[in-house]
């Protein structure tokens, strides 16, 4: 029976026999981007955004899938390899703060959820509220974001998703508004992917770098029956959470933690997950198979039952529990039942090579600063 293969809107996450090498983000903030990454500027005005996120609204948030499952055409794995070298790029410092435990692993205060709306639609319709995994990644102004392409780009609609923020480390488990978004809230000023998803579809170009303003702190408080807010700048991403490092062309099989926000049902019904908090996945990547549905062909999975809002968190290699760090080496894209009994089972990442540090390298080098 062919493995069935489903795009979902959450996080992914190898072992590398060779050690990493220190590389450094080069090149000039107000550089043009190369001609295989797709940058544009965020739609929807920074304040804007954070401001459409009130309370009731993050609450009726959806886990993000916009694609029905599939079986795959080809069973036989891939053997996926570097197009060069290794490189990569170190996270930056410790993490402040004291960070949730779970069985033993430390959850990095990196990660987040992201939340947007479809482009073109009624924004007040809540059909049309959607989230997604992400992480603080490493980058030369310490304000960018890595998660999935189809979780900044809506493929139907040849355009990028309105209304985008990040909220790093979120979690759901009380009523207090101020413990949804510890470190503040960060708004979308540039989205940056390759041009073969934007254009043909092709995920295996399914990963983002977002540059984001800096954050604030928002207080809610309903009044009349209507929002108000007050609001207080929180300075840069990863002055704030740190950033994970970042690194290419590695071994296809390596051993990595996943991170995400999960929520959505397996394809039997089931719906173990809430999304309401961060969960884990830990194991070693292999190839995986093609999909020619999704145009993919080189792709890196491993053991994992991630379901729909997982899609764009970070498979983290090397990472450690003392700092909550390591280096992003692919980001949650498909969840696949394997054996065809209704389940996923694991999770996939594109390969990331050189295309992806072209990418990342174009992002890593944007300058926002505040909301204007």
């Amino acid at each position: 029976m062919y493995p069935r293969a489903r795009r979902i809107a959450t996080p992914l996450a190898g072992l590398a026999a060779v050690a990493l090498t220190a590389g450094a983000v080069s090149g000039a903030a107000s550089a043009a981007a190369p001609s295989d990454t797709v940058s544009r500027n965020a739609a929807t005005p920074a304040e804007q955004a954070i401001q459409f996120w009130t309370p009731d609204r993050i609450q009726k948030a959806t886990d993000y899938d916009a694609a029905l499952d599939i079986s795959t055409e080809g069973l036989k794995a891939r053997a996926d390899k570097p197009d060069g070298p290794p490189g990569s790029v170190p996270p930056i410092g410790a993490q402040k703060g004291s960070s949730t435990k779970s069985k033993q692993v430390s959850l990095p205060n990196t990660v987040g959820r992201v939340f947007f709306t479809l482009p073109r639609t009624d924004p007040r319709n809540p059909k049309n509220w959607r989230y997604c995994s992400a992480t603080s990644v490493q980058g030369k102004y310490r304000n960018l974001v890595a998660t999935s392409a189809h979780c900044v780009y809506d493929t139907k609609q040849n355009t990028f998703y309105d209304n985008w923020v990040f909220i790093p480390s979120y979690w759901d488990g009380d009523n207090a508004w101020n413990g949804k978004a510890p470190y503040g809230i960060y708004a979308a000023r540039t989205f940056n992917a390759h041009d073969d998803f934007v254009v043909k579809e092709d995920y295996d170009y399914d990963y983002a770098f977002v540059n984001v303003h800096n954050g604030i702190k928002v207080q809610w408080e309903k009044v009349g029956g209507r929002w108000k807010w007050t609001k207080k700048n929180v300075g840069r991403l990863g002055d704030n959470v740190g950033g994970q490092g970042f690194t290419w062309n590695r071994n296809p099989k390596a051993n990595v933690f996943s991170f995400g926000y999960p929520a959505g049902e397996h394809p039997d019904g089931d719906k173990p997950y809430t999304g309401r908090t961060m969960k884990w996945c830990y194991g070693t990547t292999k190839p995986m198979p093609e999909a020619q549905k999704y145009n993919l062909q080189e792709h890196v999975g491993f053991k994992c039952a991630f379901t729909a809002g997982a899609s764009g968190g970070p498979f983290l290699y090397q990472y450690k529990n003392a700092s909550r760090t390591g280096y992003l080496v692919g980001v949650n894209s498909i969840a696949w039942d394997t054996d065809g009994n209704d389940r996923y089972d694991h999770i996939s990442s594109p390969y990331f090579n050189g295309d992806t540090y072209t990418v990342y390298k174009a992002a890593a080098n944007r300058w926002t600063g505040n909301m204007p």
